[in-house]
């Protein structure tokens, strides 16, 4: 079982945006690493398309190492680590403070 998934709430660890939080909206096993919603904006210019007319320059999410996120805890929203435990038959993961992390 997987400690991270998509729509987890995680604390970013290191680089330009330490200490701030998002939602993972992807994730990349292969090349482990995760689009977090807000972090690692980067600027990218775009040629006219259908969806985008006009063109230009635009900000875009780029991959986080999953080694610099961190689930954050339910109950305190700081960064914390997880464990899996069985629970009637079933592996559930749990925060360090024993919160059940859905």
């Amino acid at each position: 079982m997987q400690k991270l998934k998509v729509s987890d709430t995680v604390v970013v660890l290191t680089g330009k945006d330490k200490g701030k939080t998002g939602k993972i909206k992807e994730i990349n096993w292969k090349t482990n690493r995760v689009v977090v919603e807000g972090v690692n904006m980067v600027k990218k210019t775009m040629k006219p398309s259908q969806q985008n007319p006009q063109g230009g320059i635009v900000d875009i999410e780029k991959a986080v190492h999953v080694s610099n996120v961190s689930v954050a805890d339910p109950k305190t929203g700081k960064a914390t680590k997880v464990k899996v435990q069985n629970k009637n038959g079933k592996n559930i993961r749990v925060a360090k403070s024993g919160v059940e992390i859905k």
